[in-house]
């Protein structure tokens, strides 16, 4: 079988390694017990655990183990990495309730039963009856405070002053991959590339108080042309929960990315062939708009499943004209409502109604055929007549209205 380490690679997943040859060597002869880690700070997660996840699922399909840490203990604390400011403190409860969130998400991407079943673990069992006194003689000592401060992860924090409450996440989190290598043989740990402080302190502190070989390994994150994350919307986090983010939507999101992001994100979010990707996107024109519509299917479909995926897809065609227009995304609205500005408002393609009025001050916002003109314009007569309506905002936003 292939070295998972090279379909990684192919893939566009590898960002950093650490001892790289020995890694790859070892991947090549066993099966390595591998984690990944998740601060429950939501109910769900998003767009920006979705990479980890994927690269997950790689490893398990070429026979390693994975192991999902759920931070119910270091959530607690939060991560300071890539913060100005400090994390929200979370209740057990809350956190406990967003762990079961996240297993049933993830449990659309990995298996957790059969051969090498993945492994759910939370930090809550070990850190939150640690002796601080015992844990900082056992572990304390092997980290270095003049380098701590040098570490991506608490620059930001610097600038506005870190406590000393989130500056042991970096002990914690290393104290995790020592747990787990004695508990589970874990060996590797991946993350996202804004990880890789805290997990080179891991793998440095079981090479050195253990005496044995550990590893990490970070995953690219998913940048726009401009260098900046992907993953948000007008509304906001692109979750992979629908209620907190529509099936349409998501679908939507994936169907307008940037054409020059089209392969990555084939690479990268779906199980697509290689070779299939190369062959979609190799026309840098109109052509790309089928690669776009198979991207976004192929995601919403690991994400939510094919039926409604399938939906969203007819949704989408209906909205731009090539489909049904009863599959058209439909929105059900007061019919008491007036104004246009409070329709957009109401079926959430605004965040206020100030935002909406300029919406419509600078021209894009039209019902059915005709532009509205003048924030506080109300309805048409014609379409309230009607009993529903096509609201068009800018030239990505289609929507049926009903007046009920």
């Amino acid at each position: 079988m292939k070295n998972v380490l090279d379909v990684l690679k192919e893939r566009g997943f590898i960002k950093q390694t650490v001892y790289e040859d020995e890694l790859y060597e070892l991947l090549g002869k066993e099966s390595v017990p591998f984690y990944i880690g998740f601060d429950p700070t939501a109910d769900s997660l998003h767009i920006g655990h979705y990479i980890p996840i994927m690269a997950m699922a790689w490893m398990q399909r070429y026979g390693h183990k994975p192991i999902a840490l759920f931070g119910g203990g270091t959530g607690m604390i939060g991560d300071p990495s890539g913060r100005s400011d400090m994390r929200q403190m979370m209740t057990r409860e809350t956190i406990d309730h967003n762990i079961e969130c996240f297993k049933k998400q993830m449990s659309r991407f990995i298996r957790f039963d059969g051969e090498n079943a993945a492994i759910v673990a939370n930090n809550a069992d070990w850190l939150l009856d640690l002796n601080y006194v015992d844990f900082l003689r056992d572990i304390g000592v092997y980290f270095s405070v003049n380098k701590m401060l040098t570490a991506e992860c608490f620059k930001q924090r610097m600038e506005k002053g870190l406590t000393f409450f989130e500056f042991n996440y970096m002990l914690m989190q290393g104290y995790d991959f020592l747990y787990l290598n004695r508990r589970y043989g874990c060996k590797l740990e991946v993350g996202g590339d804004d990880q890789w402080s805290n997990m080179l302190a891991g793998v440095d502190l079981i090479r050195r108080k253990e005496k044995k070989n550990a590893y990490c390994l970070t995953c690219t994150l998913l940048l726009n042309s401009e260098g900046k994350k992907m993953g948000k919307t007008q509304k906001g986090a692109l979750w992979l929960d629908e209620n907190k983010c529509s099936v349409y939507d998501f679908y939507q999101y994936f169907r307008n990315v940037e054409d020059v992001k089209v392969e990555e994100c084939m690479r990268l979010l779906t199980f697509m062939d290689l070779d299939e990707i190369k062959e979609l996107t190799r026309y840098q024109d109109e052509r790309m708009n089928a690669a776009k519509e198979r991207l976004a299917f192929e995601v919403t479909k690991l994400v939510h499943g094919e039926e409604k995926a399938l939906a969203a897809e007819r949704q989408a065609k209906a909205a731009f004209g090539a489909g049904n227009a009863d599959d058209m995304q439909t929105v059900e609205i007061d019919k008491n409502v007036l104004l246009v500005a409070d329709v957009i408002l109401l079926s959430g393609q605004a965040k206020s109604k100030g935002e909406a009025k300029r919406l419509i001050e600078g021209g894009g916002v039209s019902i059915d055929d005709g532009k509205i003109a003048g924030a506080f314009a109300e309805i048409p007569s014609a379409a309230r007549e009607k009993g529903e309506f096509i609201l068009h905002k800018g030239k990505k936003t289609h929507l049926k209205i009903k007046l009920v």
